[in-house]
């Protein structure tokens, strides 16, 4: 810095005299004209001056500059920071929500450990009966030798009655069915005519085929409801004696697709004919080089309503599927989704008919994941999960209260009295811009989002979240986690075949082993051919007779009953 000294005028002309404070002994005069109170442009000094002061500029811009990338890298850490503490939570935290007890912890205080199972005073629910399950007598008797007295040698008179109790037994067991067909041959001498004539055999799912509806039931069973690997199936046949191949099952199973495919067509037809659906989807492998497309990663979507559930499998996440899937829907419709992007589509393009209800859950798991990445947000966002929360206790109040009218008009209203708490809550608190970056971001998204999170309260039969589609898509991501996918492109469209008759089936309370029994057998007696009309199949179509037939246990095979 360079301090001035007082002027000295001589002829005229001032002299101004300028020390550094590095070495204030050492001055440097300038000479300037009383005519201009301001140093000249031109000397030396001045030019120094400039340069410094240029220098000084730009040091302070990269000083502000650094704060800069010093204050976003230090966001950054910190999101990183949450992003590993919500991984972690992710794989190793505990899967409740539910918050600890305020007394929980503290020192001083032994809180007992609640033990497992039935707890002491609860009442007992007593042994199950098992009424349905038919019933074989054993009967068991004393030996001849222990049916006298011990002491005299006299016999015992048998006694009015018996002692009896019940054990469940489970058998499983693999036979051969041999059939017999007896031959006939022609006494007369009539022309054109075989002259032996043997009976016809049992009708076949698969022609020729050496395994019969029960192996296949079994195996569609195991893998598409239950998410067992094929290969743990088969094991499960060795151990009851049936060994069969990998190759064999492949093979059954190709076979099978085309017949179940009119099924699935029907089941389709259907979903699209309703007006919501709750829609999601997860990955799913195919191992199996398709042209033109890199990798082995497809995706899985489903379309749940209120009575059919479709699976697809495409390539493809983008919003082709679900546009494809509702592309003739002209009428106002719900669907009920996340707030993946891909959905968003749906409104430009079918202008407007179709309504995207958002999930409440994804919106209340923002704020619980803000609450344990970062702890000091934890209040502030358990407070939005507590008015989440308070909400959906009073919608659900409002949908158990849909046929008491006065009732239903006192949830509605308060439930609309409270949605509008939370707008104006959420509105506030981003106009005093007093939070911080991850804060807003949780409330901008619960902001543009608003119009879609609130349908449900004009229309009380859409839940208020998606859990219908996640729900869907459990078993198919178990069993994703258990067989890896599919081996093929036809392997991945039976699985969505499957997945879509089962879960369908649940829907209506329907058996999956007796529809399959009957199905099989109808194609059977079709001589393996797809059925033409499988609408006495579809359970829409079933009077309730049928229902209550197919919702049974099935029955044994030599019980004609």
């Amino acid at each position: 810095m360079i301090f001035q000294k007082p002027g000295i005028e001589k002829d005229g002309v001032i002299t101004l005299t300028y020390s550094i404070i590095s070495n204030p002994e050492e001055s440097v005069p300038v000479l300037l004209p009383d005519s201009s109170p301001a140093i000249c442009s031109q000397c030396p000094l001045q030019i120094e001056i400039n340069r410094l002061q240029s220098e000084i500029a730009w040091w302070k811009a990269m000083h502000g500059k650094a704060k800069g990338r010093e204050e976003a890298l230090q966001n950054e850490i910190k999101e990183l920071q949450a992003k590993l503490k919500l991984r972690e939570k992710q794989l190793f935290g505990k899967g409740s929500e539910k918050k600890k007890n305020e007394n929980e912890g503290q020192p001083g205080e032994e809180k007992e450990k609640k033990k497992r199972g039935q707890q002491p005073g609860a009442p007992g629910h007593g042994r199950k009966k098992h009424d349905n399950l038919p019933k074989i007598d054993e009967e068991h008797d004393l030996p001849e030798e222990e049916k006298l007295c011990s002491c005299c040698g006299l016999p015992f008179e048998e006694f009015p009655g018996t002692e009896e109790s019940e054990v469940v037994e489970v058998e499983v067991r693999a036979h051969v069915r041999r059939i017999i067909r007896r031959k006939y041959v022609r006494t007369c001498a009539c022309p054109n005519l075989p002259v032996i004539v043997t009976a016809k055999g049992p009708d076949k799912l698969i022609p020729k085929g050496a395994y019969g509806d029960s192996v296949w039931i079994q195996v569609l069973i195991a893998k598409f409801l239950f998410n067992r690997p094929t290969s743990s199936q088969l094991g499960h046949f060795a151990l009851i004696g049936l060994e069969i191949s990998q190759g064999t099952i492949t093979d059954g199973l190709k076979r099978l697709e085309p017949l179940l495919e009119p099924v699935y067509e029907g089941i389709v037809a259907k979903n699209q004919a309703e007006i919501h659906w709750h829609a999601d989807e997860t990955r799913w492998m195919v191992f199996e080089e398709v042209e033109g497309k890199t990798g082995y990663r497809w995706y899985l979507w489903v379309f749940k309503s209120a009575s059919t559930a479709v699976f697809i499998l495409d390539q493809s996440r983008s919003s082709s599927v679900p546009l494809s899937h509702l592309e003739d829907v002209v009428h106002d419709s719900i669907l009920s989704v996340d707030r993946y992007s891909a959905y968003k589509t749906l409104i430009k393009e079918k202008d407007g008919c179709i309504l995207l209800a958002w999930c409440w859950a994804h919106v209340r798991r923002d704020f619980i994941n803000l609450a344990k990445t970062r702890p000091e947000y934890e209040e502030w966002a358990l407070e939005w999960v507590e008015q989440i929360g308070i909400i959906y206790h009073i919608n659900n109040l409002r949908i158990e209260a849909l046929d008491i009218q006065d009732e239903f008009e006192l949830r509605d209203e308060q439930l609309r009295g409270a949605v509008i708490e939370m707008e104006n809550k959420c509105a506030g608190q981003l106009e005093a811009e007093t939070l911080q970056p991850d804060q807003e971001k949780v409330l901008e998204s619960l902001q543009n989002h608003w119009d879609g999170l609130t349908i449900f309260i004009d229309y009380p039969e859409v839940p208020m979240d998606n859990n219908a589609a996640e729900q869907a898509l459990r078993g198919p991501v178990v069993g994703r986690k258990n067989f890896y996918g599919s081996g093929a492109v036809w392997s991945g469209h039976l699985a969505s075949i499957m997945f879509s008759i089962f879960q369908t089936l649940v829907l209506w309370n329907i058996n999956p082993q007796v529809w399959l029994e009957m199905f099989f057998r109808a194609c059977a007696e079709n001589k393996g051919l797809p059925l033409e009309d499988v609408s006495a199949f579809l359970p829409w179509n079933m009077s309730e007779q049928e229902l209550e037939v197919y919702s049974k246990p099935p029955k044994p095979a030599n019980d004609t009953s």
